[in-house]
This record gives structure tokens, sequence and C-alpha cells, in this order.
């Protein structure tokens, strides 16, 4: 017996909500699967494919990057000429390949690894190039090396550096001992949304004038615009006030300038000023 045209299309939205790291705000499904199909999967890096395929097995993967915001970030980088550049967050790491692939052999990236567990972080893994030592704070890394095989085949493992650590103290470290300062082209945070602001404190110090820090999920599934009422579910309904806090102070922030984009979740540029 033929589909009806309206089981096909429930059929086809269906399956395009599988999309792994599926976040789109667009209020047409054909239309991102359009813009996926048209402009992303073609142009995106194998490696990269490969690790997209990959999380889309894991339990946890609408945590990854979504494949047009990862060619948003690398076309980005591209454009700044960005070499030095740090990120709050990572999960499998395609974000961070789609970074360390834009990244010249000279490039490094600062990257600081989030895991979660339901609301509470369990561990956070940070690397930068002024300390090789390892301090571990939780032995659950099984995230970050379901993606790193993937990165070190790509050939990029070598512009990343990784250290273990909570990300709060390590930042005030680096302003501390003023060797950092101005010191990055570009940030990425993709972490726990309830410590933007604090991340955000930091990192307007560590980023140079002229450069970039970007903030992801800031659109936080649409819930910025919800109702006080609406059904939520818990961790979106925990983390958006923390969200909305932070796009108020962003955009009264004098020292930055701003750019939200409805790509993926929702991401905020922030372009330092002084």
């Amino acid at each position: 017996m033929a589909q009806t045209a309206s089981a096909a299309t429930e059929n086809h939205a269906g399956r395009q909500h599988q999309e792994v790291g599926h976040k789109s705000l667009l209020q047409s499904d054909d239309l991102y699967q359009y813009i996926l199909e048209t402009s992303v999967y073609p142009r995106e890096p194998e490696p990269m494919k490969e690790l997209r395929e990959i999380t889309a097995k894991h339990p946890w993967n609408l945590m990854t990057t979504s494949a047009d915001e990862g060619q948003f970030l690398n076309m980005l980088l591209k454009l700044i000429n960005a070499k030095n550049t740090m990120e709050i967050g990572v999960y499998t790491g395609y974000s961070l390949l789609a970074t360390a692939l834009a990244l010249p052999d000279d490039g490094k990236v600062l990257l600081l690894l989030l895991l979660y567990n339901d609301l509470s972080t369990i561990l956070l893994l940070i690397a930068c190039e002024f300390c090789v030592q390892i301090l571990a704070m939780d032995i659950n890394k099984e995230n970050y090396e379901l993606g790193l095989p993937v990165i070190e085949k790509a050939g990029v493992a070598h512009k990343i550096d990784f250290k273990e650590g909570p990300a709060l103290p390590v930042l005030d470290q680096m302003i501390a001992d003023g060797k950092h300062h101005g010191s990055f082209d570009f940030i990425f945070v993709d972490a726990d949304k309830d410590n933007y602001l604090n991340y955000h404190k930091r990192l307007i110090e560590l980023v140079k004038v002229g450069g970039v820090i970007g903030y992801d999920n800031t659109l936080w599934n649409g819930s910025v615009v919800a109702p006080p009422d609406a059904p939520l579910r818990k961790y979106i309904r925990y983390y958006r006030d923390f969200v909305l806090e932070l796009n108020k102070a962003l955009a009264a922030d004098p020292r930055i300038d701003i750019c939200q984009l409805p790509v993926g979740d929702g991401i905020t540029l922030c372009r330092r000023l002084t």
C-alpha cells in the first residue's frame, strides 16, 4: 500500500531529527536538510564525517556540535587567520577537529574538555602550552577518547596539548602569571552554562584585541523565548536562566562587539574591542 503524502512527510521529518547534533532552529526541517546535503556534507572533511558518524552511535550524541556549525567554525578560523585558540567543552571532539583542521601547522589549541553526568560536571580536562603535567581529577575520559583516534589519523593531534584539572583555577593562574593576556585569537565555549559568565570574566582578558570568543547554545533549544510555565526537559529548564543572564550581559558589555547567530543551537560571537 502506497504511503500517503502526510505519512511520507512525517517519516522524512522523523529521519531528519535523527541527524547527529540536530539542533537547528529553522522552522523547516526540509530546509535544514537541504543545507546539510547541498553545502555541508559534500564539503565535510573525511575525518569530520568519520567522527560525526562515530558520535551518532553514542547515547549522548545531542551534545555534539552540529555539522553546519562545525563548517561555520572551520571557515571562521580561516577568515581570522587564527593560530592560538582555546576550547572549553569538547565531548567527542567534533568542534575540536574542525578547529585543528583549520589551524596552520604551527597553530595550537588550548583545550578544556568537559564531561557531564546529568547536571553535575564530573571532569574537566585542560590542555595548555605552558604546562604538560597531567593532574587527574577523574578517570572517565571515554567520550574524548572515542574521537581521539580520528584526530590522530587526521594528522592534527600534534596541535593539541592536554592538562587535566578544574577550568576556572587554571584560567585564574593564566591571568595571574601575566604571560597569556591577549594571546588567544579565538576561544570557543561549549560547556557548563552556569559558568559561562565566570568564563567570560576571565576569557575577555585572555583573548587578544580583535580576537573572537564564541559562546555556544545561546538560544538553548529555543527555550529563551518560552513562557515560564512551558513544559521543558529538566536540563533545559535548569540552564535556561543562566543562558538568559549571559545573553543580557554580553549585549551590555562595552568591551565587545557581538553577533548572535541561529546556527546550531545558537552561537554568539564576541569580538574584543579594548
